[in-house]
Order: C-alpha cells, then sequence, then structure tokens
C-alpha cells in the first residue's frame, strides 16, 4: 500500500498550520510549525504572489495531507461526492471524516490519523461485531466501534485514552472509555469538520 513517508512535520509548515500529523509532539513547544513557521525550502522565507490555481491546490493538498491520503485515493473521494445530493464540499469532508481511522483517531485511541491506521490494519477493532481492518472503511450512522477484547489489555491503548481524554468528543460520536465502545449517532455535519479550509476552492480546482 502506497503511503507518504517523507518528513511529517514539513507538510505542516508547507501548508502553514498545524495538520496534527505526529502525535502529541503537536501540542509541545516542540511543534515545527510553532517553531519555524516559514515555508519548507530555500525560498521559504520570500514572498511570491499566489495564483488562483496556486490557492485552490493548496487548499487540496491541505486537506488530503490531514486525512493522510494520496492523490487518486483523495480524488476518488470528490468523484463519490459530487454524484450525491446536497453541496459537494461538504460530502466530500463527510465522506472523509467516515474514515474507520479517522474516527479511531476522533475516538482517542490513537494520538494521530497514521498511528490511527496502523492499529486498523492490525486488527484491534470491530464494527457491527465483525473485524475490520481497512482504515477507508465507512462508518454509517448507527453502527458500533468497538475495541477488541484482547486489545483492551494493552498499555497503549490505555495510555492514548487517558492522553487523549481532554480532547473534545465530536457531538456525532457517543463514547465510552470503560467499555472500550463508541456509536455513529448521526452523520458528521460541517461544522464538525476542525480542519480550517475552504472546500469550495477544491471543488472549483476539481472542476475544470
Amino acid at each position: 500500500m502506497a503511503r507518504y513517508t517523507g518528513p511529517s512535520c514539513r507538510l505542516c509548515r508547507r501548508e502553514g498550520q498545524k495538520l496534527f500529523l505526529k502525535g502529541d509532539r503537536c501540542y509541545t513547544d516542540k511543534c515545527a510549525q510553532t517553531r519555524r513557521a516559514s515555508v519548507p525550502g530555500q525560498h521559504g522565507q520570500g514572498r511570491s504572489k499566489v495564483s488562483e490555481y496556486g490557492t485552490q491546490l493548496r487548499e487540496k493538498q491541505k486537506a488530503k495531507r490531514y486525512y493522510g491520503l494520496l492523490e487518486a485515493q483523495f480524488r476518488a473521494y470528490f468523484v463519490r461526492a459530487a454524484s450525491k445530493p446536497g453541496k459537494t464540499g461538504e460530502n466530500l469532508l463527510q465522506l472523509l471524516e467516515r474514515r474507520l481511522d479517522n474516527v479511531i483517531y476522533r475516538l482517542g485511541f490513537a494520538m494521530s490519523r497514521a498511528e490511527a491506521r496502523q492499529l486498523v490494519l492490525h486488527g484491534h477493532f470491530n464494527v457491527g461485531g465483525r473485524r475490520v481492518n481497512i482504515p477507508s472503511y465507512s462508518l454509517r450512522e448507527g453502527e458500533v466501534i468497538e475495541l477488541r477484547e484482547g486489545s483492551r489489555r494493552l498499555e497503549k491503548f490505555k495510555a492514548n485514552i487517558e492522553a487523549n481524554s481532554s480532547r473534545p468528543m465530536p457531538k456525532w460520536l457517543e463514547f465510552s472509555a470503560e467499555k472500550g465502545t463508541a456509536r455513529i449517532i448521526s452523520l458528521p455535519a460541517r461544522e464538525d469538520v476542525d480542519l480550517i479550509v475552504d472546500e469550495q476552492l477544491i471543488v472549483e480546482l476539481y472542476s475544470k
């Protein structure tokens, strides 16, 4: 499976905002975006005029990197979003939020989406009573996610849940830390997405 293997902090600096790709490091003074907010590269300190296309591209790259997707995967989500009724941009963000790896991160089982993806691939979770090891699995309203019995005893999960206990829980998720279970009580709305992004610019980019 293809994936980005370069420096994660470089991506945050390129997009000019925290994408929370390094887990707990992003919440400390060691965060590269906090220490060096300039764009990486020898011309990062310079100012250049950004074209309309460049602005649209940056919004697309920001969303793609935030959810940890490659170009072909992200475009496939856009095609699905465009085929659904309603606003394409909001449909796109809803589809991305419903990914299993994103929900595992939102629930606090993992410190980053990359770690959540790895945990899903290793088969630590059940969805609807069945083991699911597909990070892109699209969760539906009413479905229940459960940390498998054997995994509940692992210190890794206990430490992550405790470290993320202060993180606000999205209102479309219902979570019980004691039982290690969660339920999708509604589909995510636009206001539930905390990424600062103009999704309409992404729609304009792909619509050219």
